[in-house]
């Protein structure tokens, strides 16, 4: 039993190298409500996109994640509305669901905007049996293949023209995925567990052809070792932007994309892995692709 529950908590980790269990992405700053629902709304456009990420391509079973998503803000009521859909799938297991995001957003003095928000969050957990060979008669796989589950998340942001800062938590409920629904005792529970986020950018020479822009995002989960990203991001007329970063202790991130006519947004990121795995491993990367519609919000 011990090692078919090391195998969902690993799967239900979204293959993320330090134990997480919801995805992230090397652009979420353009996927709305990916991390904090409070932001739904904020940015200049409504938008609706989507994205593929594949990680550590040359493993079988490699993780692979699909987003659609969307943010939609009505600044006359001072409220956004965010959604994605999601499907992430590592080796035998799959989480598939959507996230719902409302944002009341306060407006200040200053022409910034204090926001809150909150999500719901359901989830389809699926695990392939096939995929499970050499397990033999194990009391786990006597429970279902799936299970649903719903949880809530709740976040906090501040938006102005330069600066954006936020923070947030996912699966405040922690429900029990209860894969195993036999008789005995098991010593290891697989559960969802809280999610934090904190992230932050500012803008530097707003208004200038080239804005320059550092970034932060910290995911913490008890028990495990928290993930630090930094990056800066630099965009040349508000058409065509880079960055880089880096993942402490994991990975390096290059990204670059495009605006097209300020409607249509094209985006791609490649992340070179040091841990888990390496450039030994043969593998050891990361690609993902965005795309995005971008509309003009109502006044």
């Amino acid at each position: 039993m011990k090692r078919i529950i090391l195998i969902l908590l690993l799967g239900t980790a979204a293959a993320q190298a330090d134990a997480q269990q919801l995805q992230t992405s090397s652009l979420y700053d353009l996927q709305g409500s990916l991390h904090n629902p409070s932001v739904a709304g904020t940015s200049e456009y409504n938008f609706i996109g989507a994205s593929y990420r594949t990680q550590w391509t040359g493993i079988s079973g490699a993780p692979r994640t699909a987003n659609v998503f969307a943010s939609y803000g009505m600044p006359e009521h001072h409220i956004g509305i965010g959604a994605y859909l999601y499907s992430d799938k590592t080796g035998p297991t799959s989480r598939t669901g959507i996230q719902v995001a409302f944002a009341k957003h306060i407006p200040m003095k200053n022409g910034g905007n204090f926001s809150l928000g909150i999500e719901a969050r359901g989830t389809q957990f699926g695990i392939d049996r096939e995929k499970l060979t050499g397990l033999g008669a194990d009391p786990v796989l006597a429970g279902g293949d799936n299970k649903f589950k719903f949880d809530a998340g709740f976040g906090i942001s501040y938006t102005d023209k330069k600066l954006q800062l936020g923070a947030s938590v996912s699966q405040l409920v922690q429900s029990k995925l209860d894969f195993y629904t036999g008789n005995l005792t098991p010593t290891e529970e697989g559960r969802l567990y809280r999610h934090y986020y904190f992230n932050g950018s500012y803008k530097l020479f707003a208004g200038t052809p080239v804005t320059v822009t550092p970034n932060f995002l910290l995911i913490y989960l008890p028990n495990a070792p928290m993930t630090s990203q930094f990056g800066v991001k630099v965009e040349h007329n508000e058409v065509f932007w880079w960055g880089m970063g880096l993942r402490l202790k994991q990975s390096i991130l290059l990204n670059a994309g495009v605006n097209i006519n300020k409607q249509f947004t094209i985006g791609y990121a490649y992340d070179i892995y040091k841990t888990p795995v390496s450039t030994f491993n043969g593998g050891a990367d990361a690609h993902e692709i965005l795309l995005r519609f971008n509309f003009a919000k109502s006044k």
